[in-house]
């Protein structure tokens, strides 16, 4: 079953403790949290406090995406948070697989992310044998509510040839502009994780349970 994983950067903030516990009885989803530090990406969203306070009110595995320029910070100071995916930018680093090893110590997956315009190529054999995910930026990071670039498809179908060939736990994660229209495309390309923000919570807490079912549909 696809991994649907609501990004709470498009939830009610206000209430942000009553948004994670509509989702209580959802099954295999992720609570997607988009950390920006308005450097490697313009713009700004929650960090620490607001994360460790999520961590402690809902049992949802969280997903980290680091749009941040220095993720090795991030690696030491969101260790006890109760992260499940810890996943950060290959254009951040000049040494990925150091950071890999060093986030493994404490987070049971970690991944890698790229953005639209990066070549695939540049996440080697070496680097896919030491990660759990890979993260597909189907926009440009730093926004919510942006439209969906088509080119990422053949980026998933690169992916995942590469999963069926030599890597089969690859988690192929796709972000930005996923809706249920272009879903069912998505997981025939070969992801098996999609984060979706504006057009989960663009309705209110009663769309939850039908909207994630519509992107697994």
């Amino acid at each position: 079953m696809t991994t649907i994983s609501p990004s709470l950067l498009a939830c009610d903030f206000l209430n942000i403790e009553s948004e994670l516990g509509h989702f209580s009885n959802f099954k295999n989803i992720w609570f997607h949290l988009d950390i920006m530090d308005s450097h490697f990406v313009p713009n700004l969203t929650f960090g620490h406090p607001i994360v460790e306070k999520i961590s402690k009110k809902t049992k949802i595995k969280l997903d980290a995406h680091f749009m941040v320029s220095n993720p090795e910070f991030f690696i030491n100071t969101f260790k006890d948070f109760e992260i499940h995916n810890f996943t950060f930018h290959l254009e951040a680093t000049t040494d990925p697989l150091s950071l890999i090893k060093k986030a493994k110590e404490y987070y049971p997956s970690v991944g890698i992310s790229i953005k639209p315009n990066t070549e695939c190529s540049l996440i080697t054999d070496e680097i896919l044998r030491e990660i759990d995910l890979i993260l597909i930026m189907s926009v440009e990071p730093g926004f919510g509510g942006q439209s969906f670039i088509e080119d990422t498809y053949s980026k998933i179908k690169y992916f995942k040839k590469l999963k069926d060939s030599s890597h089969p736990n690859l988690v192929i994660q796709v972000d930005g502009g996923v809706n249920k229209e272009n879903s069912h495309k998505l997981i025939k390309a070969g992801a098996n994780n999609l984060v979706a923000g504006s057009y989960i919570f663009k309705d209110g807490p009663s769309s939850y349970s039908a909207k994630i079912e519509s992107l697994r549909s």
